[in-house]
């Protein structure tokens, strides 16, 4: 038996909340004791980061939520990323959390119907630099943000929720990570995540706005700041209700409990190929593979039929979007902009695509259906069937599980490969390389040198590879 599992059985044995049996998993996690392929998993979601936040960087969200974070944020020892300067933590966290997850480019994790990494990667890096904290503390604090964040996100009921967002549940991951960096005792870590949880963003507009193309999207910086100012709160005594975790008509706290401390929730998350709402890169796939085995060009594509799951037909799904932010939700325009520019047109989405007449044109083509069978394998799967009609010829494709889940993971150099083309604006080369290497480094030196490499200015150069081939 590990020791987190046996700290995490012998809280419920004695009767403790749920709040407190995380707690105590949280604080009994070593560094030392974590596999390697486990630190191999936080490497790959630490350079994935890395990628997504340095692309997301210069849009109006992430450049609004920096500026606002200098204004607003104490001094402190965190850095801004790219070059905004020095704040206290959670400021720091905010500002960096809204880089990584603008572009909907940063890793997610179906069990939890959403986004873990946006929320869990920049809290602790922001907290390790403030408290230089050692290498198996910055570890620890990752694989426990990541544990408790998705436990409790997977614990809920999803048929009864009105939104997804990861800004409901990212402040556990936040807040669980926190305190295992600011040494914080049993009883602080609990109220602190308690009082993250009841504090967090309900976000219900997210699920009934049609004007999902806004810089709010999930709440996840949000989640980020609630996460880490619980903690430095439940830190000076401030408390919460901890039994929120232990109600069963919100969560399922047997569930949250389960095998706890027997393996790693970070070694299911999964990464994207395409910069849109993982729901609809099922379908996305299945076209590209149509499209290549058929030899077929977007003015082929007479009409295309989605069948999916019901949850992804509540995307806003516009044919014509008029934000990046509602580009990311539209499963039809995502599907026109890959028949007409390649896979590299979402990777990310920019400005620079909205309008394509070539994307809306057949955007206005595609047809989204509810596939009953589908629907019942969601939230383990988001897959999607195509039907197109090309030639007077139909030709369907299956996707069950997109590139990059765990079922077909993207490899150490398909996710390098990623982050050189996303960051090649903001990095040079030598840059790049040394993100890299700082990363590897995380596991013997901790989080000090990738987080002053990220806090730099951007190269003037730009530079980078610019390659997806590796």
């Amino acid at each position: 038996m590990t020791a987190p599992e046996a700290a995490a059985r012998g809280a419920t044995e004695r009767g403790g909340w749920t709040t407190e049996v995380l707690a105590d998993y949280a604080l009994s996690l070593r560094g030392e004791e974590i596999p390697a392929p486990v630190r191999e998993k936080i490497g790959d979601c630490l350079i994935d980061l890395a990628g997504a936040a340095a692309a997301g960087r210069a849009t109006a969200a992430a450049e609004i939520a920096r500026r606002t974070a200098a204004r607003l944020g104490a001094p402190g020892a965190a850095g801004l990323w790219f070059g905004g300067g020095r704040r206290e933590a959670a400021a720091a966290a905010f500002a960096n959390s809204a880089a990584a997850s603008a572009l909907d480019l940063d890793d997610g994790h179906r069990a939890a119907g959403g986004h873990p990494g946006a929320a869990v990667l920049p809290a602790v890096i922001a907290v390790a630099q403030e408290s230089a904290s050692p290498a198996p503390d910055t570890l620890a604090a990752i694989a426990a943000g990541y544990e408790v964040g998705v436990r409790v996100a997977a614990a809920r009921d999803f048929a009864r929720l009105d939104t997804l967002s990861t800004g409901r549940w990212g402040a556990y991951g936040a807040a669980a990570a926190a305190c295992r960096l600011r040494g914080l005792d049993r009883r602080r870590t609990a109220e602190a995540l308690s009082v993250a949880g009841v504090l967090s963003p309900g976000l219900s507009a997210a699920g009934y706005s049609r004007f999902m193309g806004n810089h709010a999207k999930e709440g996840i910086p949000w989640s980020v700041l609630t996460g880490l100012w619980a903690t430095e709160l439940a830190a000076s005594g401030f408390t919460g209700p901890l039994d929120i975790l232990d109600h069963p008509d919100h969560f399922d706290a047997r569930r949250i409990r389960a095998g706890l401390g027997r393996g790693f929730a970070v070694e299911g998350v999964y990464f994207k190929p395409y910069g849109c709402c993982r729901w609809a890169h099922a379908a996305l796939e299945a076209l590209e593979t149509v499209m290549r085995e058929e030899g077929l060009a977007a003015e082929d594509l007479e009409s295309v039929e989605v069948h999916t799951f019901e949850r992804a037909l509540r995307l806003t799904n516009e044919i014509d979007p008029v934000t990046v932010e509602a580009a990311q939700y539209s499963l039809p325009f995502g599907l026109g902009l890959l028949a007409a520019e390649g896979r590299e047109a979402l990777l990310p989405i920019r400005e620079g695509s909205l309008h394509h007449p070539g994307a809306v044109a057949l955007a206005s083509r595609v047809s989204l259906r509810v596939d009953p069978e589908l629907d019942r394998g969601f939230p383990a799967e988001t897959a999607a069937r195509v039907l197109v009609r090309a030639g007077g010829r139909s030709h369907a494709r299956l996707c069950r599980h997109p590139a990059g889940d765990p079922a077909r993971p993207m490899d150490r150099a398909a996710l390098i490969a990623k982050f050189r083309h996303l960051s090649r604006g903001c990095f040079s080369a030598a840059r790049q390389e040394a993100v890299l290497a700082a990363v590897g480094a995380v596991p013997r030196e901790g989080a000090a040198a990738l987080a002053e490499l990220l806090s730099a200015p951007p190269d003037a150069e730009g530079g980078g590879t610019g390659s997806l081939e590796g």
